[in-house]
């Protein structure tokens, strides 16, 4: 076999990696089996910038692939044992980028079909060939097998850029879906703490008063379910039933200042404290609605409690100093009386200025027995029906700015003493007295007021002749801050207090009454064992 002929002035440089673009020379192989052939190619071919390497046939030519990997391969179609058809095939299976061009010296139809077919041929090229021809075609094959390489080279760049995006896709969706699990429960952590506040809580549109999200509470107190708060048209309408904006609103204002607001609102007899804490930047803001009715309730009775106390330590202060010059009048009073020589007429007027001063003195003694603060030391054995009318004697003075009123006493002498605080329970005595007074609604009536016995018991009873208590008010007249009273005139805690006094002394109460006809309110309080006796025990 013939050895290759080289060029003296080529230079050969080492194969260089398949996606690295480099600046050495291309690399051409030339294939044909006659020498001055070759030589004649080599001498045209010389003009370029490439390395050439040739050889005589086929089998010379895939040993020359192993070791040089041409990048263009020129190559006759006659070649002995292997046509050029089947060498490029062979040259296309080993380097598939390399650019082929036939050589053919005859126009064999069959046989560019072939080369077309099997080789994937770049160009054709025929003897005998025009040097620029060849020059160009060669040229143009270096280029092409440029533009494959660098397509190879981009595409491999895009494949692992392709792989490198594939990853960062997975991983973006998985922290994305980390993310999204993370605000789930977030999300179900905020809406169970939103709604395990017993605060109404809203989120509210500044724009349209619209809500956006609430809590069970809000929902429960303006008496709808919590899925239906997305479709609520309003907060006003939704939570209160109103066509317009609550009284002094202050989303609005507080949107526009982005400071908190704050106002009362009144519905349905309840006082609600609504506080607005604004998100200037949605537009949106933060509604808290405190219901405060009770504690409002707890102040205003807290007041009366202070006012009457007060009214009591004073009426206590004014028993004191005026009982001392009382005294003295009494006293000289009853010296005068013992003066001899006085007229009739002037001991008319000693008698009845004595009995002017000892009923001022009783009404002082029932003031400050009424004034003192009862003490668990201070219980003691009393009798019932002096401290019935002691309150009494009390109330007479009261009963005065009602003239169309009388009040009929029946009080029964020698009554078992029973054991307590007498002050508490004229207090009782006083507080059911103007009750009665009051049910009688300034027309003329009657209040009665009697002692007496039962059994092991001992009782007193207060009646009216007023307007009687009606059947659906009957359970609550014993419940704090309950009143049918105008406002100002009562404050619901009278048959409270009585109620829980008369309790804490063991004794019960009985209520009886009729529409338009009256009340009567008895008191039994329990005899102890020590004044019972088979004397005292009969009915």
């Amino acid at each position: 076999m013939a050895e290759p002929l080289h060029d003296e002035g080529a230079v050969q440089t080492p194969m260089q990696p398949a996606l690295h673009s480099a600046p050495s020379p291309g690399r051409l192989l030339v294939v044909d089996d006659e020498e001055n052939i070759l030589r004649s190619l080599k001498r045209v071919l010389r003009h370029g910038d490439w390395e050439i390497r040739t050889a005589l046939d086929a089998e010379q030519g895939l040993e020359e692939l192993a070791s040089f990997t041409p990048e263009v391969v020129l190559s006759d179609f006659r070649l002995p044992g292997m046509n050029g058809a089947e060498f490029l095939a062979r040259v296309k299976e080993r380097i598939p980028r390399a650019q082929r061009i036939l050589l053919t010296g005859h126009a064999d139809q069959r046989a560019i079909e072939e080369a077309i077919n099997r080789s994937e041929i770049f160009r054709f090229i025929a003897k005998p060939w025009n040097d620029s021809q060849l020059l160009l075609t060669v040229q143009s094959a270096f280029e092409q097998f440029a533009v494959v390489a660098e397509n190879e080279r981009l595409s491999e760049i895009t494949r692992k850029q392709n792989e490198e995006l594939r990853l960062l896709n997975a991983d973006l969706e998985e922290r994305v879906e980390q993310r999204t699990r993370l605000l789930m429960v977030a999300k179900r952590e905020w809406e169970l703490s939103f709604d395990s506040l017993d605060l109404p809580l809203a989120v509210v549109r500044g724009a349209d008063y619209g809500v956006r999200r609430a809590n069970l509470a809000y929902a429960r107190v303006a008496g709808h379910r919590i899925q239906d708060v997305s479709q609520a048209p309003s907060c006003h309408q939704f939570l209160f039933g109103r066509s317009h904006p609550c009284p002094g609103c202050p989303l609005e204002k507080a949107l526009g200042s982005g400071e908190e607001g704050r106002a009362e609102i009144e519905h349905k007899g309840r006082t609600y404290v609504l506080n607005v804490y604004p998100m200037a930047e949605a537009g949106q803001a933060v509604c808290a609605y405190r219901d405060v009715t009770e504690e409002r309730e707890m102040t205003r009775r807290l007041v009366e409690s202070e006012k009457m106390a007060a009214v009591g330590q004073l009426a206590g202060g004014v028993a004191h100093e005026i009982n001392n010059p009382l005294g003295g009048i009494l006293a000289f009073t009853q010296l005068m009386k013992r003066d001899a020589g006085r007229t009739n007429g002037d001991q008319e007027a000693l008698q009845l200025i004595e009995e002017s001063a000892l009923r001022c003195k009783r009404i002082v003694e029932s003031l400050l027995q009424f004034s003192r603060r009862s003490r668990a030391e201070e219980r003691r054995t009393f009798d019932l029906s002096a401290c019935v009318d002691d309150a009494c004697f009390l109330f007479r003075g009261q009963l005065k700015q009602a003239p169309s009123a009388k009040l009929e006493t029946h009080i029964e002498a020698d009554l078992p003493a029973v054991f307590g605080d007498p002050a508490q329970l004229g207090q009782v005595v006083l507080n059911l007295l103007q009750n009665g007074l009051h049910a009688l609604a300034g027309k003329p009536g009657t209040l009665g007021v009697s002692t007496g016995r039962r059994d092991t018991a001992v009782y007193f009873s207060v009646t009216d002749s007023g307007t009687g208590i009606a059947p659906d008010v009957l359970p609550h007249i014993f419940e704090p801050s309950f009143t049918t009273k105008p406002p100002g005139h009562g404050t619901g805690l009278g048959l409270a207090i009585a109620y829980r006094i008369v309790k804490d002394h063991g004794g019960t109460f009985e209520v009886k009454t009729e529409a338009d006809k009256g009340s009567t309110f008895t008191v039994l309080l329990p005899i102890p064992l020590t004044s019972l006796s088979p004397r005292n025990t009969k009915q």
